[in-house]
């Protein structure tokens, strides 16, 4: 179980990484990050997709510390994306804490709560952490097919980049 706990570490420091570097490249971007990029997008801005990943993240966060949510975050709450960043900073040091605070035994633990509907579900919190970072990968992907549009292709997210990165470089 200890790999299980190592992987899910990693998992969540490349998913801090992939993040940001997508963030980092949308704040360029001016006002063009509120610019509707088309309906073909799960959320058709930039900042509106940010803020979907950061309110998912948000409250999946949320449910497993024992609360349950009756609404996502959206971009309603964060008029800029400097706004959206300062929430997610703390949000990203909350989670971090969280994650690296779990041990052998509590990926097995299963998570009471419920949905932003009011219905109760169960699931084992080793299945919702690698929700949550898989969540993220496909609407990281809508990201960069929006910023291509806009200014070009962004510096890629794979997996493989972050992992042979030099030591020491976020």
């Amino acid at each position: 179980m200890a790999v299980a706990v190592d992987l899910i570490l990693g998992l969540y420091a490349y998913h801090r990484w992939a993040n940001r570097r997508l963030f980092d490249e949308a704040t360029a971007l001016g006002a063009d990050a509120d610019r509707e990029l088309g309906k073909q997008f799960s959320f058709p801005t930039i900042r509106g997709m940010f803020a979907h990943i950061y309110g998912a993240d948000w409250i999946w966060l949320s449910r497993w510390q024992g609360t349950s949510p009756t609404r996502l975050p959206d971009a309603t709450d964060f008029p800029t994306l400097a706004e959206l960043r300062r929430a997610w900073d703390e949000l990203e040091r909350e989670q971090r804490q969280f994650v690296e605070g779990l041990g052998e035994t509590d990926l097995a633990r299963e998570i009471d709560f419920r949905d932003t509907a009011g219905r109760p579900s169960r699931l084992a919190l080793g299945p919702m952490l690698q929700h949550v970072a898989n969540h993220a990968t496909h609407h990281r992907s809508e990201l960069a097919t929006m910023l291509t549009m806009l200014r070009g292709s962004p510096p890629p997210t794979d997996l493989v980049v972050y992992l042979r990165r030099p030591p020491g470089r976020s």
